[in-house]
């Protein structure tokens, strides 16, 4: 069983600038992949940005390219999300997401990261509110 711990979000301004992290329960792997899914009210949950810790490929969804900015400590298991020039769109609760790395996704990590049912651990979840 991996623990997520998430932590960051919050309030920001539009065009500001938030940070997000997450870490990992301890693992003797570098075979895994970490990210962020969000969900907005009324609306599916849209998968984010995620990272390989195996190769260091990375998924943006196309709404937060340019924008959002992923980074990794492979030693303490942890991930961060720099996100800067927050829009109306991006408010929703932010979920840090895990998947194990397989022959079958391992060179694919948007595939893993875009379907739910691939995904193999949930953080919590934590706000993250637009507002000026």
């Amino acid at each position: 069983q991996v623990q997520l711990v998430e932590s960051g979000g919050g309030l920001a301004q539009p065009g500001g600038s938030l940070t997000l992290s997450c870490a990992a329960s301890a693992l003797n792997t570098d075979y895994y992949g970490m990210g962020w899914s969000r969900q907005a009210p009324g609306k599916e949950r849209e998968a984010v940005v995620c990272l390989s810790f195996s190769d260091g490929l990375t998924f943006y969804a196309s709404s937060v390219k340019g924008r959002f900015t992923i980074s990794s400590d492979k030693q303490k298991g942890t991930v961060n999300l720099q996100m800067t020039n927050l829009k109306p769109d991006d408010p929703a609760v932010y979920y840090c997401v895990f998947f194990w790395e397989t022959p079958s996704n391992r060179d694919d990590v948007g595939l893993s990261c875009q379907r739910p049912d691939l995904l193999d651990y949930w953080g919590q979840g934590t706000q993250v509110t637009v507002s000026s």
